[in-house]
């Protein structure tokens, strides 16, 4: 059997829909392709941890699928009653604690023989801390877990060795550059909280709705804004298409697994050799060409700010694509979000092989 070629694997945030990183790890497996570390953030860090436990994948979905929404939120009327507006969140932590448990026990990081990275911010300070580098290798992998799960005002923050943690996504929701704290090698980013699909609605769905739905709209700005200037190692970044499921939709696993599965396929697929051969940059990587409909154009130039170097104004006031064709990442997909009118099209030529 073929040695795995060296690589590190970045599973992103996005409430339920992290389930979808199940899929990918079997894709991943199938092909005989090991992470050399897996980093995770939210519930990214949850599967992470599944597989740095060497949870069986078969066990990891049966489990996923087992899950209900007592089994995580439960709301804290305890707290809220006797503490009003100074509890720590809406939700209990004891159901997530016990479901996190099931899976890791009383394990360290320092005890894993896999390499495993959990993205915290430090509540106090606003720093990054991601449990599992040097360091930072004492805590309990379930603390960190919980930690990385815990939306501020949704679930309570997380006490670790002395430091005060939430969610890792208020600050990067898919922590790529984290990778570079463990080698230069290639990096497969799967980032399932992109918010290009309009939602109706949302602001009579409630404060948690209406929070989340803030929440994702901030993780899609992040990772675009993170990886916008990437230049090496090479990044393959995995995009399935979650974006119309609810970051709390507990009825769409089988869904969210399948999709993973299909979309790190594609992805492997597309690119033109091995992931360790690479070049630097965004992949996999299309030829479209960019064009603006100028029906729908209202010449309001968010384009020409978000990239000046692909869009230009017109003397009649509206904006203007460059007439080259592009080489196209994952990544430029964000770009058509820069339109408020939906007037941007990236239309495909071929793959780039």
């Amino acid at each position: 059997m073929m040695e795995s070629p060296q690589f590190t694997l970045v599973l992103g945030g996005g409430g339920l829909k992290g389930l979808t990183h199940i899929g990918v790890l079997r894709a991943l497996a199938e092909r005989n392709l090991v992470p050399q570390a897996v980093i995770g953030c939210s519930m990214g860090s949850f599967v992470a941890a599944a597989w740095a436990v060497e949870l069986p994948l078969q066990e990891m979905e049966e489990r996923a699928l087992a899950v209900t929404r007592k089994d995580v939120f439960r709301i804290a009327h305890l707290d809220m009653a006797l503490k009003r507006m100074l509890s720590p969140a809406i939700y209990r932590q004891d159901p997530l604690d016990h479901l996190i448990h099931g899976v890791t026990g009383e394990v360290t990081f320092q005890e894993l023989r896999r390499k495993l990275v959990v993205n915290t911010v430090d509540l106090n300070t606003g720093q990054q801390v991601l449990w599992g580098l040097p360091g930072l290798e004492a805590a309990r992998v379930a603390d960190a877990v919980y930690a990385s799960c815990a939306l501020p005002g949704i679930l309570p923050p997380r006490t670790i060795l002395g430091r005060v943690c939430i969610d890792g996504a208020v600050l990067e929701n898919l922590p790529v550059r984290a990778a570079l704290a463990i080698s230069r090698a290639p990096i497969i980013a799967v980032d399932v909280g992109g918010t290009r699909v309009e939602r109706s609605g949302v602001e009579r769905k409630g404060f948690v709705a209406t929070y989340s739905r803030g929440l994702e709209i901030v993780m899609q700005t992040l990772a675009a804004e993170h990886l916008q200037d990437w230049s090496e190692p090479p990044v393959v970044l995995v995009r399935p298409r979650v974006e119309r499921i609810s970051m709390f939709a507990f009825n769409r696993t089988p869904y969210l697994i399948a999709e993973g599965y299909r979309a790190m396929n594609e992805a492997l697929d597309l690119l033109p050799r091995e992931i360790d051969r690479l070049p630097p940059g965004i992949h996999p990587q299309r030829e479209v060409q960019v064009r603006v409909d100028p029906a729908r154009c209202i010449g309001c130039g968010a384009c020409v700010a978000r990239a000046p170097d692909i869009f230009s104004m017109q003397l009649n006031g509206q904006a203007e694509a460059s007439p080259k064709r592009l080489w196209w990442s994952p990544l430029g997909d964000y770009l058509l979000t820069a339109c408020p009118t939906h007037a941007i099209i990236a239309e495909q030529t071929w793959p780039r092989r």
